[in-house]
């Protein structure tokens, strides 16, 4: 869903693009878009549509609202929901039946008391929800400059209006607890409105606020993820990732979510394997684990005595060994089991598809320029005559 910063600017069709990465004026790009599969399917007769609705607000934000007035909205509608005091405006993301899903995932059940949408948004209300969202850049600056002003261990990182400008909403990240009373009045006579303060941790500010990860895609927090699970180091292990902080921590400073995503494979892959722990007795010496192919199932084991040297074994026959090893029984060596480490296939020709200088071609020297013989050169008639 584009916003109207986004739409296209040309006759051929080719994108604008905001380069504003889900954060623009509007909201509206990439930021938790619904798909209605839906849509295009007809209700049973006699049954009637849901009378629920999904709303957006600013970055990511949504509620859910009761239609009462049975009103025709479509995904895109501006509408006037209830808020207190006041109303608010928002963006309707979801109808139908799939709002009934979304509640349910979210623990909102069908007879909750929810509020209700007031009425589509007109012009009016447009342009006074347009000013007021014009006012939250400069009035974020103003009061961080507040909070440094009275030593607060806080972080002011987004405000977000009411629809009808008659309320602002701090929202904040701290480490230990704020007393903001005092700020709170300052904010008050400075701004003359309405002033809420709301904590989020730093995974939801993240998610607010948006990025580009270090995969080069917009945020997964900001665009679809809807949860925050808890990951931890034990994450990176299993999938053999080295424990550096500073590729495994996202934006918000904790450990990235994606992290999860695939962890569940390496489970069931580390449940055919044998433990990393795993100490092999040999003849020539103990051996000891020191790094597994999860897929490929192979272990790399070194003698205790020489630790330079490893030796690639196959999970299978490792296991032959323990089983063994189990019995009192010690193998000769490992070089009876060991098999050829994996080398990875490169390809040797490479052909310049693209028209591209060599990149080695400011390693060689260049050549001196020839000196210009500057002696005139006689005339073949001239030389003919010297000759004779």
């Amino acid at each position: 869903m584009a916003c109207t910063n986004c739409s296209t600017g040309s006759k051929d069709g080719t994108p604008r693009g905001c380069k504003n990465n889900g954060t623009c004026g509007t909201d509206s790009c990439n930021k938790l878009t619904v798909f209605d599969w839906l849509s295009n399917m007809s209700l049973p007769g006699g049954q009637a549509p849901f009378d629920c609705v999904e709303v957006r607000f600013k970055n990511g934000r949504k509620e859910f609202y009761r239609n009462t007035e049975n009103l025709t909205l479509s995904i895109g509608d501006i509408v006037a929901t209830e808020a207190s005091p006041g109303h608010d405006i928002g963006i309707v993301t979801l109808t139908g039946e799939l709002v009934k899903v979304q509640m349910k995932k979210k623990g909102v059940k069908d007879d909750a008391e929810i509020g209700k949408i007031y009425r589509k948004a007109t012009q009016k209300d447009i342009d006074i929800w347009s000013a007021a969202r014009d006012k939250e850049e400069p009035m974020k600056v103003v009061a961080r400059e507040i909070a440094i002003r009275l030593n607060l261990e806080m972080k002011i990182s987004d405000i977000e209006f009411q629809g009808d400008g008659s309320k602002a909403t701090f929202y904040y990240t701290a480490n230990d607890r704020v007393d903001f009373r005092q700020l709170i009045k300052d904010f008050a006579r400075e701004f003359s409105i309405r002033i809420e303060m709301k904590q989020v941790g730093f995974r939801q500010e993240a998610s607010r606020l948006g990025g580009i990860g270090s995969c080069g895609r917009e945020l997964c927090c900001s665009t679809w993820l809807t949860d925050f699970r808890s990951v931890n180091t034990s994450a990176a292990r299993y999938q053999q990732l080295s424990l550096n902080p500073q590729k495994l921590a996202g934006q918000c400073g904790k450990l990235k979510c994606c992290l999860n995503y695939e962890l569940d494979t390496y489970l069931d892959a580390l449940k055919d394997l044998p433990d990393l722990e795993t100490k092999l007795y040999t003849e020539k010496g103990d051996a000891y684990c020191q790094k597994v192919d999860i897929f490929k199932g192979l272990m790399w084991f070194a003698y205790a005595n020489d630790m330079a040297h490893w030796h690639v074994i196959n999970a299978e026959q490792v296991k032959e060994i323990v089983a063994l090893n189990k019995q009192k029984q010690r193998i000769a060596a490992l070089e009876d089991y060991a098999v050829e480490a994996p080398v990875a296939e490169v390809e040797k020709n490479f052909q310049n598809a693209v028209g591209q200088d060599s990149l080695t071609r400011f390693d060689k020297p260049r050549n001196k320029k020839k000196k210009h013989n500057h002696k005139k050169k006689k005339h073949p008639n001239e030389k003919n005559a010297q000759k004779k």
